[in-house]
């Protein structure tokens, strides 16, 4: 459900070119071509795309941080472009590769960021919620990635933003620290803080956005809530239906057709290994049972499995290397 507020960003019609390049003889290359999206203030919107998709270009200029060359953006009701530091310290920041100064320790580092605000987050909390405690004492250069994710983030809360901008954010976390981050990310948006992320992860766009924007090439290609991505269409025939994979093991080089209907996609992913996916429906499942017991077949394990964001992600932006 979209917040009745304003949004905490608007994006139309963004076009970036950067160059020339010599890999161009010369000629501008054109990283955002069109893209539009809303973000709304107490949600997090996800922008889920391949590396290169242009999906930090995009967050980068919403931030004031690169130039656009057409569209416009709203960012708090301002242009980011234009706006001065009233903006900046309204929007936290934390970018993909940090930014932190190599020299410095943690905790004197956010106790100079929080000298900068008039009501800045209690250092102390930080410190506490994020573990940094435990490194202290260890210098930026020296930090681990999933560490140094950590201070990013510290450094990007620490003056209470509206608006916080998260670049891979749990790109180097352990499994203890992700489940931290996650944590803190949903109580922020439960308090009404607009989060914008890029990911290319597709179970952290699944588990943390309320709205995700899949971007291909620079261009937006598909939106919605994860429930909706989740029901978009393989094929017209199977449209508004919810789509599972079943997968089970058993004997190689067996034959299925016609077992299912057309619409489902079945194959022997490996020798002995076999998966069916589209619109299964409960009379399938009971078809593929009987299949079996017709022909004394026993399979060694057997699953059922929703569709994934992964697989709308695929499906959408195509499955070849780039």
């Amino acid at each position: 459900m979209r917040s009745p507020e304003s949004p905490a960003l608007t994006i139309r019609g963004l076009i970036k070119d950067v160059g020339p390049l010599p890999s161009l003889d010369g000629k501008m290359l054109r990283v955002v071509s069109g893209l539009s999206l809303t973000a709304e203030r107490g949600q997090v919107t996800a922008l889920l795309g391949a590396n290169g998709a242009g999906k930090t270009t995009t967050i980068e200029c919403a931030q004031g941080l690169q130039k656009r060359t057409g569209g416009t953006i709203s960012l708090l009701g301002a242009d980011p472009d234009t706006a001065g530091a009233e903006l900046r310290a309204r929007v936290g920041v934390m970018l993909q590769d940090g930014g932190l100064p190599p020299s410095a320790r943690p905790v004197p580092l956010l106790r100079h960021i929080a000298g900068m605000y008039q009501d800045p987050w209690p250092v102390d909390d930080l410190i506490a919620r994020l573990g940094i405690d435990a490194f202290s004492r260890t210098s930026v250069r020296r930090l681990s990635g999933g560490q140094k994710q950590r201070l990013a983030l510290a450094a990007a809360l620490v003056g209470r933003p509206e608006v916080l901008f998260l670049d891979e954010p749990s790109a180097g976390l352990d499994p203890q620290s992700r489940q931290l981050v996650f944590e803190l990310i949903g109580e922020l948006r439960d308090r009404g803080m607009g989060i914008v992320l890029t990911t290319h992860l597709m179970d952290d766009a699944q588990r943390l956005a309320d709205y995700v924007y899949i971007i291909d090439a620079g261009r937006n290609v598909a939106e919605g809530t994860v429930a909706q991505l989740l029901r978009h269409e393989l094929t017209e025939d199977t449209a508004g239906q919810h789509i599972r994979t079943l997968l089970f093991e058993a004997e190689p080089g067996l034959d299925l057709a016609g077992v299912l209907p057309d619409a489902v996609d079945v194959r022997e992913t490996r020798a002995g290994s076999y998966s069916a996916t589209g619109p299964l429906t409960p009379a399938d499942l009971s078809a593929v049972a009987a299949w079996w017991a017709a022909r004394g077949i026993m399979p060694a394990s057997m699953s059922l499995a929703a569709r994934s964001l992964e697989d709308v992600f695929l499906d959408i932006s195509g499955r070849e290397t780039r």
